[in-house]
């Protein structure tokens, strides 16, 4: 009796850990897909809430000649680029990639892989109590066949 009861603890105790590692990878895949989305509808609101105001975007794109230029990007201009697409209606195609991949959630720390119509964004991201935020993206644009 005494060992099922210790198996039993033991056994909620597993489960109360990996419900809480879904919860957190739910929360994280919510974060990013509000990146996109963010960005795809010009919605500042969405990406008030996923990014961290300390963020650090920096990618890397084929300028006219084809070769790659970087390019890096702070929270205000993040905030400055979805107003300007919700001004002049420069939303995402229907059909635009809108992929979401978690790659590991941790504790603290957490890192996303995105796919979207200008490219390839790979997203770390911490908690901030029970808010998962944003801190650093690096991305390559255009997108292409992914090697693996």
């Amino acid at each position: 009796m005494k060992k099922t009861i210790v198996l039993l603890f033991f056994g909620l105790l597993f489960l109360n850990a990996k419900g809480q590692t879904n919860s957190d990878s739910l929360l994280v895949h919510r974060a990013a897909l509000e990146y996109l989305e963010g960005f795809y509808e010009g919605d500042t609101l969405k990406l008030q809430r996923c990014l961290s105001p300390e963020l650090h975007k920096y990618g890397y794109y084929k300028d006219q000649t084809g070769l790659y230029e970087g390019d890096k990007m702070s929270y205000t201009d993040a905030i400055a680029f979805a107003k300007n697409v919700l001004e002049k209606k420069r939303f995402a195609k229907p059909d635009a990639p809108k992929q979401v991949n978690v790659i590991e959630v941790q504790e603290k720390i957490a890192c996303v892989k995105v796919v979207a119509w200008w490219g390839m964004d790979y997203l770390l991201l911490a908690k901030h109590g029970e808010n998962w935020r944003i801190e650093q993206v690096i991305w390559q644009g255009p997108l292409k066949t992914v090697r693996r």
